[in-house]
């Protein structure tokens, strides 16, 4: 597999581990709204390196996670059941990383590199 042209990191700031099995889906905004363009569940690392197509064009997108399973999967409660990030993508030659730093009560991201 390729490396799409966005990808994703999880990391349980709760355990300082990498989330591994974090569904995620990637959606783009255009006229008709947001359509679903690409989905994965992060590996062992808390990565997803394939998210989406190679190629896109500029404009607004959105990763969802959903953080309410993986919680569960691990027996914690959650005040955050789905996580969703929505940024501006400028430059379709340029790589994007949008990192997500989660615990069961708190998120942040930033952008990656």
């Amino acid at each position: 597999m390729t490396r799409s042209r966005i990808t994703t990191h999880v990391l349980d700031t709760g355990t300082g581990k990498p989330a591994a099995g974090v569904a995620a889906s990637l959606w783009s905004h255009g006229d008709g709204g947001w359509n679903r363009i690409g989905a994965g569940t992060t590996d062992g690392d808390g990565r997803i390196g394939s998210l989406g197509p190679e190629a896109l064009e500029p404009g607004t997108y959105r990763i969802d996670f959903a953080t309410g399973d993986y919680f569960a999967a691990a027996g914690t409660n959650t005040f955050f059941p789905s996580v969703s990030l929505v940024f501006s993508l400028t430059d379709p030659a340029q790589h994007y990383h949008v990192p997500l730093l989660l615990s069961p009560f708190a998120y942040s991201t930033y952008r990656g590199s």
